[in-house]
């Protein structure tokens, strides 16, 4: 796993150019705010990301599988399982993992005040597949590396994890045109931009459904799930309530949007109350 930096970065720039040229050459809405506008905030908090877990996880969720394998640690490494089979388990599982995640962040109060930066982009592309506030990064690593110290899982299923998740969340934030019957075909298995844009809408019932970052299927099991927006996808606004000024995307504003402001109606426990 020594090029698994090379890997997860060289994957990470190839989807970001491949899913930018899509969405400019068929997008599937028109930009409400140009790129000019938004792109610096989203793309130097992903730069603060990165440093910042690079500083307070000396291992990241590779090294934690590699020590669980040499340690014995974790349910693979206590119950015998073909590899294969542990791999593709793998991989499903921390993806089960992170849509129970994300509903978390939905869930409380506290924690949508972190989570709400990635819903406050005035518009959805590819960018906005990886604009999450620090604190929130730092809490997902954590729960991350907890969810495979458990697992005990091979390495090799850990890195291919990391590269499809950060792969289909740029994929399926992108404004990328994919044609409707195709659309329909593919959100049985994986999340599409037209699934997952429904999440990004400013009305509440819309926000709070379709949590799935990959596979489709979390949402449709558990009872998440909502085919399209009320208004169409042309027609349906994107983020929430709050932060809708435009400088509201300069990056230091985003930083502090955690601290600013009321919770909202958002959170679920405010929507079931």
């Amino acid at each position: 796993m020594s090029h698994e930096t090379f890997i997860r970065f060289g994957s990470f720039a190839a989807i970001l150019l491949v899913m930018a040229a899509w969405e400019s050459l068929a997008p599937r809405r028109t930009r409400s705010v140009s790129r000019a506008t938004r792109w610096p905030g989203n793309l130097g908090v992903v730069a603060i990301d990165v440093l910042l877990l690079r500083l307070l996880f000396p291992l990241t969720a590779v090294g934690v599988a590699l020590l669980a394998v040499s340690r014995g640690w974790g349910f693979f490494n206590a119950v015998e399982i073909p590899r294969g089979v542990a791999i593709v388990l793998t991989v499903v599982l921390l993806d089960l993992a992170i849509y129970m995640q994300h509903v978390m962040f939905h869930a409380i109060p506290a924690l949508w005040r972190v989570h709400r930066m990635h819903h406050a982009d005035l518009d959805i592309d590819v960018t906005t597949g990886v604009r999450f506030h620090p604190i929130e990064m730092v809490l997902s690593m954590a729960i991350k590396l907890t969810v495979v110290a458990a697992l005990g899982p091979p390495a090799i299923a850990v890195v291919l994890f990391e590269v499809l998740l950060n792969a289909t969340s740029m994929f399926n934030h992108s404004n990328a045109m994919i044609p409707l019957g195709i659309d329909r075909m593919l959100r049985w298995f994986v999340v599409t931009p037209d699934m997952h844009r429904v999440h990004h809408s400013v009305a509440v019932g819309e926000t709070n459904s379709n949590f799935g970052f990959n596979l489709a299927w979390w949402d449709r099991i558990l009872g998440t799930y909502q085919a399209q927006p009320a208004a169409g996808h042309p027609g349906m606004m994107i983020g929430i309530a709050q932060f809708r000024d435009p400088s509201e995307l300069q990056l230091d504003r985003m930083l502090l949007q955690p601290l600013r402001g009321v919770v909202g109606e958002y959170p679920l426990s405010r929507e079931v109350n």
